[in-house]
């Protein structure tokens, strides 16, 4: 059933909710903020906890204990989070949008979303081995497929 077509965001049980994040990793991502422009640039540079073949968290019930500064997606602070990529479930649906043909509540799996290049799959190198964030800019996170 294709509740996201149904329900409000601020209807859905916390279920429907979490499912709704497609998994790609892209949050995960160190991102750069102009000091000057506001302008924000994303990095290759992930998390130390991401997993880069699963793009999954490996510590995601107790990644507050690793990462303090990791931020839960709420429907209250979805509209402050400038820095969710256009092609994140939340903020499509946030903004009017329908969920993109790869995703994995329509596909079953994360395989198209992998193949659409939408996840930071075998793209990204552990943030603790980066030395200079400015050298690690990367316009792929920007993509929006669908």
């Amino acid at each position: 059933m294709r509740f996201w077509e149904t329900t409000a965001l601020k209807d859905m049980t916390s279920e429907q909710w979490e499912s709704l994040c497609d998994g790609c990793g892209k949050c995960c991502l160190n991102k750069i903020i102009d000091d000057e422009t506001e302008e924000l640039y994303y990095t290759n540079a992930a998390c130390h906890l991401l997993d880069d073949d699963s793009c999954q968290c490996r510590r995601y019930p107790e990644r507050f204990n690793y990462v303090p500064e990791c931020t839960v997606i709420s429907l209250e602070n979805l509209p402050e989070l400038n820095w969710l990529p256009d092609s994140c479930a939340y903020r499509r649906l946030f903004v009017g949008r329908d969920l993109p043909s790869w995703h994995p509540l329509i596909t079953g799996s994360k395989e198209a979303m992998h193949l659409a290049g939408m996840s930071v799959k075998a793209k990204t190198v552990n943030e603790m081995k980066v030395r200079y964030l400015d050298d690690n800019i990367v316009l792929w996170p920007l993509q929006d497929v669908d």
